[in-house]
């Protein structure tokens, strides 16, 4: 039990990383705002570009966690996720990289849906007859 009790505050290989590379980000950014240079506003920019991307790679390769507290046994933070490869329910990273759980696969009533894969993608909507 660590410093906060039984809490699961997402300390992961992921979350640690991408902090490091944007506080990095930020201290390129303040210097370029410090000496009015726009290249290093440019770098500072690029660096916490890199920082979002750096963290959303190592969640997909499961060094991040999903939403919502994990058992006390998966809470240390170089724990690896292995269910990040087939995404994690309501989670927008996951998404975007076209990863979706099949949790979160459920249809609305009347919706139609065809899964290619593991992203969903919208079935053609059918032809209305006209009845007249």
């Amino acid at each position: 039990m660590g410093m906060h009790g039984d809490a699961d505050l997402g300390h992961t290989v992921a979350g640690w990383t991408g902090t490091a590379v944007a506080a990095a980000g930020f201290a390129v950014l303040g210097s370029g705002l410090i000496a009015a240079s726009p290249v290093l506003l440019a770098a500072g920019g690029a660096v916490l570009a890199a920082a979002a991307a750096v963290t959303w790679l190592l969640h997909l390769a499961g060094w991040g966690k999903p939403s919502g507290p994990r058992p006390p046994a998966q809470q240390p933070w170089r724990t690896r996720d292995h269910s990040a490869r087939t995404g994690h329910p309501g989670c927008l990273g996951c998404r975007l990289a076209g990863r979706v759980p099949k949790t979160a696969r459920t249809e609305m009533p009347g919706a139609r849906t065809a899964f290619a894969g593991t992203a969903g993608v919208p079935a053609p909507a059918a032809e209305a007859a006209d009845p007249a």
